[in-house]
């Protein structure tokens, strides 16, 4: 252990707030260590902006004994391996492509003057969880608006930026600096962890001359302070860490928007490998189709316009069937990561059991700019699938019922999230 850590924490547990320790050996609880034995869950959530046509998308009738809708053809061979959900929202999240970076929030009124948004499903469900990989959560997107588009956020409502470079993403996880790389590199994290030291210190003395209002203020911004801390000690014992080693090659990034399903795979795969070196155990993926200009559907074909001037096809057949094409080509990269989960095995079972799969969107129907009917599909986890569950789409089921459900079954002890009133329990086994 390194000398003054232990103080550190001691210290700010006597300041009157609880931080999980890092992964230090020589004090890890027994219960975690035995924990370990069993493949720990883990969760990846991705959303199209845009989302997809809604007629092929849901089955008709609901049920263990639906019929497989056209693009859910596409997934068939896992049918006992996911659920399609309907008649799923966000409860007063409206205002068309305004609502995308609420996908994982479900913050109120995205377009009232003085929004704010709040803390997203992957970064409460981090905060549940603590420190027990490299990565807490890694926020990935495809050809995204990074300045403006996220679907991770703070419980500040701050927008976490996406990393979209497929090569930078491999050289976090498993390029090793050298020693002096390294030593540098700590340096960096303990400068700064002096430097909010000091302002703590200051904070502190300022506070006793605060009337109440200013004192509750202050107390989040010091929250917010002490967060970071933790995660400035937490990010030094992993960097004194060898990191994993991989068999797999650098990725080439793919730089022109154009191609956009080979972006959308290569990501994918980079989630997968994510999760089998347990770089982390959560991630989010925005498909920044919105961003998308005229794109490849196959090699000799391109789309005639940019996705989002598709998205409002007008009932156009040459529109419609191009985003049948490209829905359907992304059904199939879903299938292809099935296939990856269920090959790779962790402790005698299919990675694809310990991994929910979420894939959805903020758009019921891009066409209309319609919030509500969210094309929703949930696999793998382990969870009891294989069915449709259809709710009321004049009165739609809060989507964070089904995410106090996932929470849950990562082991968090949640009763609630954003503006769930309940759970969707229907698929926990």
């Amino acid at each position: 252990m390194i000398p003054g850590t232990l103080n550190r924490r001691c210290f700010i547990r006597g300041a009157g707030v609880t931080l999980a320790l890092p992964l230090l050996e020589g004090i890890r609880p027994t219960l975690a260590k035995a924990s370990e034995k069993q493949p720990p869950r883990r969760m990846l959530l991705i959303s199209n902006n845009l989302g997809v046509l809604p007629k092929q998308f849901f089955p008709q009738v609901s049920g263990h004994d639906y019929e497989l809708s056209p693009y859910l053809q596409n997934l068939a061979e896992f049918r006992r391996d996911f659920t399609v959900f309907s008649g799923l929202s966000h409860p007063d999240v409206d205002g068309g492509h305004s609502t995308e970076n609420c996908f994982l929030t479900a913050a109120r009124g995205p377009t009232k003057s003085g929004f704010r948004n709040t803390i997203s499903l992957d970064q409460f469900a981090t905060q549940q969880l603590g420190p027990v990989t490299r990565f807490p959560t890694l926020n990935l997107g495809v050809n995204i608006d990074k300045a403006n588009r996220s679907l991770s956020w703070t419980r500040d409502g701050v927008l976490l930026p996406a990393e979209d470079s497929a090569s930078a993403l491999f050289r976090k996880m498993f390029v090793q600096g050298d020693p002096s790389a390294v030593k540098q590199q700590l340096h960096k994290l303990d400068e700064r962890a002096s430097i909010l030291d000091t302002l703590l210190d200051d904070t502190r003395q300022v506070k006793r001359a605060l009337g109440h209002d200013d004192q509750s203020r202050l107390d989040q911004y010091l929250n917010s302070v002490r967060e970071i801390e933790q995660r400035l000690d937490v990010s030094r014992q992993w960097e004194l860490r060898a990191k994993p080693k991989t068999e797999q090659q650098p990725p080439e990034d793919i730089h022109d928007q154009k191609l956009f399903f080979e972006k959308f795979d290569l990501m994918l795969s980079m989630a997968r490998l994510a999760f089998e070196s347990d770089a982390t155990r959560i991630i989010t993926l925005m498909v920044d189709a919105f961003a998308t200009p005229p794109f490849k559907l196959h090699s000799d074909q391109k789309t005639t316009d940019g996705y989002h001037n598709l998205s409002h096809h007008g009932q156009s057949e040459t529109k419609v069937q191009q985003l049948i094409d490209a829905d359907n080509q992304q059904m199939v990269l879903l299938h292809k990561l099935f296939s990856q989960l269920a090959e790779t095995r962790e402790n005698q079972e299919r990675l694809l059991d310990s991994t929910m799969i979420l894939f959805g969107s903020n758009m019921g129907d891009a066409n209309t700019h319609v919030n509500t009917n969210l094309p929703i599909l949930l696999a793998g986890g382990g969870l009891k699938h294989g069915q449709h569950l259809k709710f009321r789409h004049d009165q739609n089921r809060p989507l964070c019922n089904l995410y106090v459900t996932m929470l849950q079954r990562l082991g968090i002890e949640a009763e609630s999230f954003g503006s769930s009133n309940g759970t969707l329990n229907e698929i926990t086994p």
